[in-house]
């Protein structure tokens, strides 16, 4: 990329080069391959340099990359990543067609694409493919994803973004409305078990199975798809849980003993615990929950007029967790923005005091503490000394927006022997790169939370897991015949949940027979009971799999690789590790964070004549313009990012920010739109919002409107630490009673406080059992509280319970 003057993509209507994005995706079982074609086309005088930075899922590996030009088409190569830049910016000062795919050294799931020196009047087409697995959600189903928003990300105060990241220039984003490309999308499913459903949060056409068995199926994004949300697909098959192996065969061109010429092995196992050893959930440890309270935390979990701000979500979640939390246990929950709070001095032990206080600081949490630096509290809770005998859970919220993502994954990693860690995405644009990594260096388990998601229940999931007891001593084996060796591809499986899936991939070495077998075993302790789970399946290798199950592989292989590149210790190792990287990748043609794809267009020779162009290729926002209520343009402005306006005497390194920060730690945007400054929104390090609208300022606190409370978080809210709710006013409007009208209902010989919990109980198993994922833990809390009361009339209790409030709850699915 030369370093000259930049010509940014200005406001005064100059055409956006990229005109169209289509994409295919291709899944099988449990794995999807991702092909995105980009149309740009120059409609310009002078020839152009169109830049691109768009979002990938973090675990995904992009492994194609190619360009056509007219009627000649160029296939990228990988090299490393300044070869690869010099490469680029040679063909670019010969006038030479060139394109530069690369990854951010910060963050895996943000990606620039270069596309220089395209002809005026000329079109090319882009096409780039990935593969990617697809997350096991809390309801069983597949999750795929395109992400459509890629958020600013923070870059906290004194931080220059780590060496060599010059080269990535800020995307700029528009209103979904403006974004003058269209996005077409079908999959095509494949699974060796019946596909149950397919639900997205976009419009589709209708699901068109394929055959009888309803194995295969083919969807399609329907017309008119706008940029305001990531397209979500979510799969379900039958039997999803039953475990797999696929021996992938390598590359016929290439010579056996390498990577991509031996076969491949992916297993995926899902292990299923005894259920004596899963009834005994914990009843102890020191629950962390690390809360991102920065300005973007006020933006809507959605774009539909009645989705829920972020922090009102959290909030609310705060509540249930502490409501199910485990007596004797300890807690603590942070607050992160710009700088970073806690409740208590230290962890507290749970109880109805401390709870209490909690509850009262969690009402009062606002979005209202600037911008998103995760990494100082992480550290400053790393120093803290574990509590003996109290095993650590992290609980981190974040809409995971920030530059650092991998210094705050190194330092989770570096002290992952002394916590799990449990991550949860908010909203659209969440970094997957951060949240996926979270969770997998500290041995728990990620979740992304969009759309109509409810924050409560995925939550619960992972809460679920973080009372399991943990599992220790994991080990793979594998039983595989005479002359034929195991290469691991994954790194040591360091954490195991009861039901969800772990992939396993390995290299197969050696002449294999038609019908020999193998065996891949997983032993580990649960709760101090040697546990194992098994598999056996047939060597023989599948054809015309596109290489997916080596790609996915060497992706794991390269991440591994990575990370021990940038761990502190002998500078000879670091090095080894880097160049082991750069060979898996170009071997693979995988990307990686230290090489690139690079494709020149030689064509014949002359060079394009006038001065090149840059041109930033805006990326969508959340919709915020057109006929919206002021509130709702507030919301949506709250997360908005600027604009960076057109000044060709502004150098590179003048537009590497989209946000300036000053010694405060405020910083400040202007939306300029169509080349007007109709709307105008600052926010401060306070976190407020405000803005000019059509020449009249509002605030966020002018423009909040109060939501009546549910009356499930109601119920909620009123239990006691202990499990048990007092007969009061309050807890008798949930029930839609008079609290004279309850007590009138009174058994005889039963005491207010126990008839309260019996019809706070029955009332969750009567009027919410689609969501007894979320009160699960508090009702067995209540329903233990019942059992040391030693109730003498219980049965009684329910049937008056049943009668007062009109259920039919049956005392045995209780669990009295």
């Amino acid at each position: 990329m030369v370093n000259c003057c930049c010509g940014l993509l200005t406001a005064t209507k100059e055409p956006v080069p990229l005109k169209a994005v289509d994409v295919e995706v291709t899944v099988r079982d449990h794995v999807a391959t991702v092909a995105a074609t980009l149309l740009y086309e120059n409609k310009e005088q002078s020839p152009i340099e169109a830049v691109f930075i768009f979002p990938l899922p973090g675990d995904a590996a992009v492994c194609h990359f190619s360009a056509k030009i007219g009627q000649s088409e160029v296939v990228a190569e990988v090299r490393e990543k300044q070869k690869a830049r010099e490469e680029y910016d040679d063909a670019l000062t010969r006038g030479q067609q060139a394109f530069l795919l690369e990854e951010s050294e910060q963050s895996p799931d943000v990606f620039s694409l270069s596309v220089g020196s395209l002809p005026p009047g000329e079109s090319a087409s882009i096409r780039l493919e990935y593969v990617t697995e697809l997350a096991v959600q809390a309801d069983d189903g597949l999750r795929f994803c395109l992400p459509a928003v890629l958020n600013p990300r923070y870059q906290p105060l004194g931080s220059d973004g780590g060496a060599g990241t010059t080269r990535f220039i800020p995307g700029t984003s528009v209103p979904a409305s403006l974004v003058p490309y269209s996005l077409s999308l079908c999959a095509s499913v494949c699974s060796p078990r019946p596909i149950t459903k397919v639900e997205s949060n976009c419009s589709l056409d209708p699901v068109q199975y394929l055959n009888q068995q309803q194995t295969q199926a083919a969807v399609k994004l329907a017309a008119g798809h706008k940029f305001d949300r990531d397209v979500e697909l979510l799969l379900y098959y039958k039997d999803s849980h039953l475990p797999t192996a696929v021996v992938e065969a390598g590359r016929a061109s290439v010579k056996p003993g390498s990577l991509m010429g031996d076969p491949v092995v992916m297993v995926s196992l899902y292990p299923e615990f005894p259920p004596a050893v899963m009834s005994l959930m914990t009843k102890s440890g020191e629950f962390l929950f690390v809360i991102d309270r920065s300005g973007s935390m006020s933006s809507p979990m959605s774009n539909a007029d009645s989705s829920q701000i972020r922090i009102d979500s959290a909030k609310e979640t705060l509540l249930l967790l502490l409501k199910s939390l485990p007596i004797g246990c300890y807690f603590n929950i942070y607050s992160f923005g710009s700088s970073f709070t806690h409740i208590f001095p230290q962890s507290v032990v749970y109880s109805q005091q401390t709870m209490d206080e909690a509850l009262k600081v969690i009402e009062d949490l606002q979005a209202d503490m600037g911008g998103t630096e995760i990494l100082e509290p992480l550290k400053h809770i790393f120093k803290q000394p574990c509590i003996p005998s109290q095993p650590r859970q992290l609980f981190v919220f974040t809409d995971g927006e920030v530059s650092n993502t991998k210094a705050v994954i190194d330092v989770v990693k570096r002290n992952s022997g002394s916590h799990r860690c449990f991550s949860f995405g908010i909203g659209m644009g969440a970094s997957t790169a951060l949240i996926n990594g979270l969770a997998k260096e500290g041995r728990g388990h990620a979740q992304f939370i969009s759309g109509a998601d409810r924050m409560q229940s995925k939550v619960m999931q992972s809460l679920r897991f973080a009372l399991q007891p943990a599992v220790v001593d994991i080990s793979v084996t594998w039983d595989v015949p005479a002359g034929v060796s195991v290469t691991p591809l994954t790194p040591p499986i360091i954490n195991l949940f009861q039901g969800q899936r772990s992939l396993i991939y390995a290299q197969l070495t050696g002449e294999v027979s038609g019908d020999a077998e193998g065996c891949v075993t997983v032993k580990y302790s649960l709760a101090e009971h040697p546990t194992q789970n098994q598999l056996k399946f047939s060597l023989k290798p599948t054809e015309d799999t596109g290489l997916t199950a080596h790609r996915l592989g060497a992706r794991t292989l390269i991440r591994s690789l990575e990370a021990e590149a940038n761990e502190q210790g002998d500078l000879s190792d670091q090095v080894n590790a880097k160049e082991m990287v750069v060979e898996v990748s170009v071997q693979s043609g995988v990307s990686s964070s230290l090489t690139a794809f690079i494709a020149v267009n030689k064509g014949n020779g002359k060079a394009l004549q006038g001065p090149l162009l840059r041109r930033n290729v805006r990326a969508p926002i959340m919709k915020m313009c057109g006929k919206m209520a002021p509130r709702a343009m507030a919301m949506a402005m709250a997360s908005c990012p600027p604009l960076l306006m057109a000044n060709s005497k502004k150098s590179r390194k003048d537009v590497m920010r989209t946000m300036e920060t000053d010694g405060a730690g405020e910083f400040s945007s202007n939306i300029f739109l169509a080349g007007s400054n109709f709307m105008r929104s600052s926010c401060s390090s306070s976190g407020m919002v405000e803005m000019d609208y059509g020449g009249i300022h509002f605030s966020r606190a002018d423009l909040a409107i109060p939501a009546p409370r549910d009356p499930m978080l109601q119920l909620i809210s009123l239990q006691r630490a202990s499990g048990s709710w007092l007969l009061e006013s309050a807890l008798a409007a949930v029930f839609g009673r008079t609290l004279k009208d309850v007590e009138v209902a009174t058994p005889a010989s039963v005491s207010p406080e126990v008839w309260a919990t019996v019809l706070a109980v029955v009332w969750l198993h009567g009027f919410k059992k689609d969501a007894q994922e979320e009160w699960e833990f508090l009702a067995m809390k209540a329903v233990s509280w019942l059992h040391g009361e030693k109730v003498p009339c219980i049965t009684e209790c329910v049937e008056a319970g049943n009668v007062l409030l009109g259920c039919q709850v049956e005392e045995s699915s209780m669990g009295m």
